[in-house]
């Protein structure tokens, strides 16, 4: 079925990052909400961090719109199921506007969504190094691709009225109007390490004055009706809302019964070397899964309807995409987040366990001190249940990180690096695991400072073919473990068979 949705929306643009498009586009979520809007915050692109400042600003959960990640063909669906019932939707870019994937054009790039949104774009620009040039550079976005409609320009960092006033003399020539004017302001300013921003989870309290300062200074300086009769001129868009149970039901199911880990065949050989897909861990079918050793709480036999699978959450696991809960639940999972900084065993009833990426070499010692979860993690591991780790995730079940003892549930060793590690990747499936058969295709990316060694399993979980050829991570018993981080509303097949890996080991 398709449907209209012509929810108002803008996309904040800029010509490189750093620019503020962050400050701006919360700011602007933040100043709507305030006068009562439902507003459906975005981001373009596969960043897990600035979607928690959004979520601050507005109330709802931040959601990203990835064209590399989940196709071009989603962007327009994922959208209209995360702006659903909303007054306005506010979509932070990604990046200089034309920055995309590398080697793929407009690929994923914020020009790129704008059009597929059919949505007018704000250019936000760095004034504080310019006066009359910045009507050149507006003129060159603006004029770059016709298809990409500039319906208004915010000047961010200006020092003083004169120059504010240099500026918007510049841009009345260029025919651009000007639809918020930031000056200089430390209190909006947020805090970044080495992968970028501090995730609001570890900084709430200075995260919600932050977002307060950034609502407070685009009331103070932008043009808010302006920005919104704006964002009412965005094109209607025909297609159906993303709806994980409809996308469920219309997925190739998984095979029955889920294959044994280190039972099915070898699949695709991959490499110049052709390096194996053969896999490893059980190889006594699927059954019962034996009882954990690990301390759990008490499950409720009230819910053994569904079953239960724990998500890791807290200050150490903040990476995470909205939909792959809601693929979870209507796979018939019950998601239950559990923090493993804080406790001490797993939730009671525990089939699975999903952890995503995060921060864990910035809380190293304290992951490594809560000694009983670690255990319980472990424990839950031998008994051949399904895991599905990705990065922080995949460092939290090595046998050590910086020295300091995680899971053991790999035979390997993490530590931090020099080295950013930073990318799209497409890959495929090299063993059959609790997420995919040998041979599935996924495209992914990868956002570390971190080194694995080794970096693959006997059975690896990933060929990258793309930008290098390489295998990457482990696929033993039910354990799923891998630098790549994935969009599972590409495959939603994955998060189905992974449900039922639960219900049959």
């Amino acid at each position: 079925m398709t449907s209209s949705s012509s929810v108002p929306r803008l996309v904040i643009a800029a010509p490189s990052s750093g620019s503020g498009k962050t400050t701006v586009a919360t700011g602007l979520m933040a100043a709507f909400a305030s006068r009562g809007l439902a507003v459906s915050p975005h981001k373009v692109g596969p960043d897990y961090i600035d979607p928690g400042y959004h979520a601050l600003a507005t109330g709802r959960v931040g959601r990203n719109l990835d064209a590399y990640l989940c196709g071009p063909e989603l962007v327009g669906p994922l959208f209209a199921h995360g702006a659903s019932g909303c007054d306005l939707a506010v979509v932070e870019g990604v990046m200089g506007m034309y920055d995309g994937a590398a080697g793929e054009g407009e690929l994923a790039s914020t020009a790129h969504v704008a059009k597929l949104l059919r949505a007018p774009v704000v250019l936000v620009v760095d004034a504080s190094s310019q006066s009359r040039s910045v009507a050149a550079l507006v003129h060159g976005f603006a004029s770059w691709d016709p298809e990409v409609r500039v319906g208004g320009v915010i000047l961010n960092k200006v020092a003083s009225d004169r120059h504010e006033a240099l500026l918007r003399e510049a841009l009345d020539a260029a025919g651009v109007p000007v639809l918020g004017v930031l000056r200089r302001a430390p209190q909006v300013d947020t805090p970044s390490r080495h992968l970028g921003l501090v995730p609001v989870a570890e900084r709430r309290a200075a995260a919600v004055d932050a977002v307060a300062a950034m609502g407070a200074q685009v009331v103070a300086g932008c043009d808010l009706e302006g920005l919104f009769a704006l964002a009412r001129s965005a094109g209607a868009l025909s297609c159906a809302a993303w709806d994980a149970a409809e996308v469920l039901d219309s997925s190739p199911p998984p095979p029955l019964p889920v294959p044994s880990l280190g039972a099915a065949p070898p699949g695709p050989r991959f490499g110049p070397e052709g390096a194996s897909s053969s896999n490893a861990g059980r190889a006594d079918g699927v059954g019962p899964r034996p009882e954990v050793s690990g301390r759990t709480r008490g499950a409720d036999p009230q819910r053994e309807a569904k079953v239960r699978v724990a998500v890791a959450g807290g200050a150490a696991f903040t990476f995470s995409y909205a939909e792959h809960t809601e693929l979870l639940t209507a796979a018939g999972a019950e998601v239950v987040v559990f923090d493993p900084l804080r406790d001490e065993e797993l939730p009671g009833g525990t089939r699975g366990l999903v952890i995503g990426g995060g921060f864990p070499e910035v809380y190293a010692a304290e992951l490594s001190a809560n000694e009983p979860l670690r255990k319980a993690v472990g424990a839950l591991a031998e008994s051949g249940a399904p895991f599905a780790a990705e990065c922080a995730g995949l460092l939290y079940l090595c046998r050590e990180l910086d020295g300091l003892p995680m899971c053991g549930v790999l035979d390997a060793s993490a530590r931090m690096s020099e080295r950013l590690t930073l990318g799209y990747r497409d890959a495929v499936a090299l063993s059959d695991s609790v997420l995919a058969v040998a041979g599935t295709r996924m495209r992914g990316h990868e956002f570390h400072r971190t080194v694995v060694e080794p970096g693959s399993g006997a059975a690896p979980a990933w060929g990258v073919r793309a930008p290098d050829r390489r295998v990457e991570g482990f696929v033993q018993q039910g354990v799923h473990a891998s630098y790549l981080h994935t969009h599972w509303a590409a495959e939603p097949g994955v998060a189905r068979r992974f449900v039922e890996r639960c219900r049959t080991s």
